[in-house]
């Protein structure tokens, strides 16, 4: 199983580019699933659970090509299976994504229930009451959702909790409903406001999305379109904390400052000079960085995909920060690989405490799902000596060739068997 061997020590300095969204390109790809038309996407990132996504469509029967430039087209027009085996879903959560869209368009859906990160409980509950709102008649047996519609019909649908993916499902399937459909309590994040961009580029008709209240008039069908990828907040959040902890100055292009605002305020207020550009984001840091307290919420509040990476920032940073997790209950357990580097960290229920220490000291660390993996990584960039950094698939799940672009920054690190 692959790893990756850091040497410590370095300060990241230098150019790299951003890939596109993950979380943006999962939800558009199952998009493809709406028309019997190709829908041609660029910057899709070449990521493992992309890979995967493209083996459960093609499964289904959606014809796959990448043209001379890495776009990629999907064309549904011969869509012949719509069921979403347990073998590809249970590595990947975004697999429940192709519940709506297959549910719309074919009238019937059997998805097994999904697997990915073991960082909590994120129940799917919330798909279903809201497809059952629309008429949709839903239960689970032997692990997978079974669902029948002839045809959705519009509903007004409130979320008891913000669902990033139960937006997306509950969007994408009332395209294809008969009549209006409200989604309240929306998830605003801007991978929510990329779907519907590219939805209505193929002729949905959505208003409201980025907000917490979205309409959606259903309309017959959807035809092809074209799409470019938004790029990736949360790679862009992880390499500028990657600079800031190892006191560095890096230009991070084809990204843009806009979809994280929060970040940067708390980079800022870690110390970091942070200058911004129509597509680039440039961070300077002197010294080392100020400890910095947050709290997880729903977008546009501090993202819980960035909560590792900051504390292991915070392990190296002057002063105590305060960390709390209001996301999912299951997500510090990071805390006790930075542990083994050295990190002084405590933790109560959601909430860490986290004292800065003098230096980390490599040592070899497991990371636990895909953020944990990154937070691993800018720790042993900062620890003295060598990190060894085991069961990194999930690295590959969410962070477009990291060890190579970390390269270009000037680190020391490579992948070993």
């Amino acid at each position: 199983m692959n790893k990756l061997l850091i040497r410590g020590g370095v300060r990241l300095a230098g150019e790299v580019s951003i890939s596109g969204a993950k979380n943006a390109a999962l939800p558009i790809m199952c998009a493809a699933l709406l028309s019997t038309a190709p829908l041609r996407l660029a910057n899709v990132p070449h990521l493992r659970d992309v890979t995967t996504l493209l083996s459960l469509l093609g499964g289904m029967g959606v014809a796959v090509s990448l043209d001379a430039k890495l776009g990629l087209e999907l064309d549904a027009g011969k869509l012949h299976t719509p069921v979403a085996p347990y073998e590809l879903v249970r590595t990947m959560r975004a697999s429940i994504l192709v519940l709506g869209p297959l549910l719309a368009r074919c009238g019937e859906a059997r998805v097994s229930l999904p697997g990915g990160c073991a960082i909590g409980q994120r129940p799917v509950d919330l798909h279903i009451k809201g497809l059952q709102a629309m008429g949709a008649d839903i239960h689970v047996e032997h692990g997978y959702i079974i669902a029948r519609a002839k045809r959705l019909k519009g509903a007004r649908i409130f979320t008891d909790l913000v669902t990033v993916t139960g937006t997306e499902n509950l969007m994408m399937a009332a395209c294809l409903a008969e009549g209006t459909s409200v989604i309240e309590n929306a998830a605003r994040e801007p991978e929510v406001v990329d779907l519907a961009n590219c939805l209505k580029a193929m002729g949905a008709k959505i208003e409201g999305a980025g907000s917490d209240t979205i309409t959606i008039e259903g309309v017959s069908a959807l035809s092809g379109a074209a799409h470019r990828i938004m790029p990736d907040r949360i790679e862009t959040g992880t390499f500028l904390v990657a600079a800031a902890a190892t006191g560095g100055s890096v230009r991070l292009r084809n990204t843009s400052s806009g979809i994280l605002e929060a970040v940067l305020d708390k980079l800022r207020e870690a110390g970091a000079r942070i200058t911004v550009e129509s597509d680039s984001i440039a961070l300077e840091m002197d010294g080392t960085p100020q400890s910095v307290s947050l709290r997880t919420a729903p977008y546009p509040a501090f993202p819980t995909d960035m909560q590792a990476q900051f504390m292991a920032l915070d392990c190296i940073a002057r002063g105590t920060a305060v960390l709390t997790e209001t996301i999912f209950e299951n997500r510090f357990m990071h805390a006790l690989e930075l542990q083994r580097l050295g990190a002084n960290i405590e933790i109560s229920g959601n909430t860490a405490v986290v004292k800065g220490a003098a230096k980390l000291d490599g040592a070899s660390v497991m990371a636990t799902d895909l953020r944990a993996s990154a937070s691993l990584v800018i720790a042993g960039l900062v620890a003295t000596g060598e990190t060894v950094v085991e069961r990194i698939y999930h690295l590959d799940r969410g962070y477009e060739c990291i060890e190579e672009k970390l390269s270009q920054l000037g680190a020391r690190i490579k992948r070993i068997g």
